[in-house]
């Protein structure tokens, strides 16, 4: 039996991935490691993959062909990103050893074996994480705000973990999925889509062979903090909810993570821990060569932000596509047209 896992992420985010790989590899060595790259490297930086812990690398233009630009282009980094997950899964799967595939976020860490969740697939096709297994009291309006409602908007599901058989429902969702993705993965909360998440409630309306796996050490984060307490015992494991930690997705890592984080560990001091850790890893994983925030596809050919306006304007006028097949070069193209014809350049 050989499970596969991938990641999928850009340049900037190598540093999350070299940490997740790191746990994956020492935890599972046995597991067969794939890296999903949506990205092209800085200048001069050639990666060695195999000393970063991944087995195998697929490129965006290996999925999708050379002539991906205008595809792109559509995209913030997270869409695209997200949106090459389907055809990943669906490439790893057509591998001939894969029996088992699973995916994890490049910003989460894994504490402990994962067998119980590969044994999970010897009978269900699709295992998922909700983002929540408890309700909040009726009193914590805050909470209710943060994690229910925002469940409500960004999907049930954290699709920053999912297991898959290589069979039946598992192939069937993986097709689907892709299909998705390539044309719907964007965030369209106004029209009920937010990247990947908010399609996979459907999950368990179009498949049958569905388990949604409850365990609390599972895909820990600051949206379930609430109702999920860790403690580290004098083995030195860390428990959820007196279960074992699995992993742990430690998303918005910066302000963000640390104001929800606080607001929901509180007094619960072995979460600063396990962050304090998680931060010094990714420093030390972290590659001076590679700019903060570095994605190629951000800016046009001379270096000019591409404004997330101008992204949704492009996807949503096929008139604009097909005048400007190339929509990241400059000169008489889409930049002297959003020039000439929008504001987005002077207010993005």
């Amino acid at each position: 039996m050989t499970v596969h896992v991938f990641t999928s992420f850009s340049y900037s985010y190598l540093n999350r991935a070299r940490v997740l790989a790191d746990g994956l590899r020492r935890l599972h060595p046995e597991w067969v490691l794939w890296a999903v790259i949506t990205d092209l490297p800085p200048d001069n930086l050639v990666n060695d993959w195999r000393a970063d812990g991944f087995d195998k690398v697929v490129t965006v233009q290996d999925l999708f062909g050379e002539d991906i630009d205008a595809w792109l282009f559509g995209h913030t980094v997270v869409e695209a990103c997200t949106a090459v997950k389907g055809a990943a899964a669906r490439h790893i799967l057509d591998v001939g050893d894969c029996e088992k595939l699973i995916y994890f976020d490049p910003d989460i860490a894994v504490f402990n074996r994962m067998d119980e969740v590969v044994d999970l697939l010897d009978a269900a096709d699709i295992v998922l994480t909700p983002h929540q297994i408890a309700p909040e009291p009726r009193d914590a309006r805050r909470a209710i705000l943060d994690n229910e409602i925002t469940s409500l908007s960004h999907g049930a599901y954290n699709l920053g973990f999912i297991a898959l058989a290589n069979r039946g429902d598992g192939r069937r969702f993986v097709e689907w999925w892709d299909d998705r993705l390539r044309d719907w993965c964007h965030d369209r909360r106004d029209m009920g889509v937010f990247v990947d998440q908010k399609w996979c409630d459907l999950v368990p309306c179009f498949f049958e062979n569905v388990h949604i796996h409850r365990d609390p050490g599972c895909n820990v984060a600051s949206w379930n903090l609430s109702q999920r307490h860790l403690s580290i015992g004098e083995d030195g494991q860390i428990r959820v909810n007196g279960e074992p930690l699995k992993f742990y997705h430690f998303t918005k890592l910066g302000p963000i993570g640390d104001t929800m984080t606080h607001r929901y560990a509180q007094d619960n001091t072995e979460v600063y821990e396990v962050w304090r850790w998680y931060r010094n890893a990714v420093a030390e994983a972290t590659d001076a060569r590679i700019p903060e925030g570095y994605w190629f596809y951000k800016t046009f050919d001379d270096g000019t932000p591409i404004p997330d306006p101008a992204r949704r304007l492009y996807r949503d006028r096929k008139d604009l596509r097909a005048a400007f097949p190339n929509p990241r070069a400059v000169g008489d193209g889409f930049l002297g047209w959003l020039a000439a014809e929008t504001d987005y350049l002077e207010h993005p």
